[in-house]
């Protein structure tokens, strides 16, 4: 079971294929495993690596509160233990937020950045779904994770990730189940990593050339957080997946799968 001594974790992760680097961070609630249908299909082409974030799967809990920097910190800390100094960067929602961070503090380590279904600030992102799941009135400027029934709101922010009926009949129940195993103190803490954090003043200082990824019906964060991210990211390029979820990684891996490959292999044009 490969894992990396990094910062004061261990992070547990694999690595799919050979080729240029290209290294996947899921966002809270998964795993590495969760990318399954992209490592198909990218490691044809990349050396894909994919982790669990600390707190989540085989990564232990951090034993300190831990921010968004914190968790670019551990990715880059991966990339350097496995003595990779340059790779492509995907971050999908939360590791959306990881991989701006990477992208800005470690601007030379990031060749082309991607970032799907993410958000730059905490303000204005979440759809009133999302608050109503985090019992969050719209308005208020802070929130009590800690007061949450995680459990409940676990099975509505899985319920909210997917818009096919068939995906949200199996995974649900499945939430449910997981819900009861996993540390939600671990929970807690990635859920607090993002508060405070904002990016949005300093997306202009990223170097790499940049694909930023939404559904038109992500009822998790709001799509105009994608298009707020591109506008920033000098030359970013925007595509939305029309009738796309938050969970369109998987839900629509045909057509995620080609917008990442082509633009990672060139074909895709800067707009």
């Amino acid at each position: 079971m490969p894992k990396a001594k990094v910062n004061d974790v261990e992070l547990f992760y694999k690595i799919h294929g050979d080729g240029f680097p290209l290294l996947l961070i899921m966002g809270f609630g998964g795993g590495g495993d969760a990318w399954f249908f992209q490592t198909r299909a990218f490691k044809k082409y990349y050396k894909v690596i994919v982790f669990d974030n600390r707190g989540m799967g085989k990564t232990q809990r951090s034993p300190a509160p831990y921010t968004i920097k914190t968790m670019a910190d551990d990715a880059a800390g991966l990339l350097k233990h496995l003595g990779i100094e340059k790779a492509h960067v995907l971050g999908m929602s939360l590791g959306g937020r990881v991989a701006q961070e990477i992208a800005i503090t470690y601007p030379d380590v990031v060749e082309k950045l991607i970032l799907v279904c993410a958000t730059s600030k905490d303000e204005d992102s979440a759809t009133p779904g999302m608050l109503e799941a985090l019992d969050v009135k719209e308005g208020d400027t802070k929130v009590d994770f800690r007061s949450i029934d995680f459990r409940k709101a676990y099975s509505k922010i899985v319920s909210l990730a997917y818009n096919k009926t068939l995906y949200r009949t199996i995974f649900v129940p499945l939430a449910k189940l997981q819900s009861r195993r996993i540390d939600i103190e671990a929970q807690l803490e990635l859920m607090e990593a993002g508060v405070g954090h904002n990016t949005l003043d300093r997306l202009h200082t990223i170097k790499a050339q940049t694909l930023v990824m939404t559904g038109t019906e992500d009822r998790i964060v709001y799509p105009k957080a994608s298009e707020e991210i591109a506008s920033k990211i000098p030359n970013a390029k925007l595509v939305k997946l029309e009738g796309g979820s938050h969970a369109l990684f998987f839900e629509m891996q045909g057509k995620f799968n080609k917008e990442v490959l082509d633009f990672l292999r060139g074909n895709s044009i800067t707009a």
